[in-house]
């Protein structure tokens, strides 16, 4: 398969900031390859007729119907910040 060795694990774990040995990248790069080659098997499988949501179990789905809920007051009374009918919550971006 093109294109296996274009993907460096080593190059991927840099940008998410994972320290990896050279043996773990190794490691890693050979089982990203099996894992694509197994792909590349998968898209040679002629799937034409199969329906494109079947499942090996029948899927049982609950009737979606409207239901009485939580208030705005009702959601934030525990809430130990709120503002403008709004949670209050420690900021999480850099």
């Amino acid at each position: 398969m093109t294109g296996i060795s274009d993907l460096d694990v080593a190059y991927v774990a840099r940008l998410a900031r994972i320290n990896l040995t050279e043996d773990e990248a190794k490691m890693f790069q050979r089982q990203l390859e099996n894992v694509l080659e197994y792909v590349e098997k998968l898209r040679q499988v002629d799937v034409t007729g199969v329906d494109t949501a079947v499942h090996g179990v029948p899927v049982v789905f609950r009737d979606d119907a409207p239901r009485d809920w939580f208030t705005a007051e009702q959601a934030l009374s525990n809430a130990p910040r709120q503002a403008n009918s709004l949670f209050i919550v420690p900021k999480v971006v850099e």
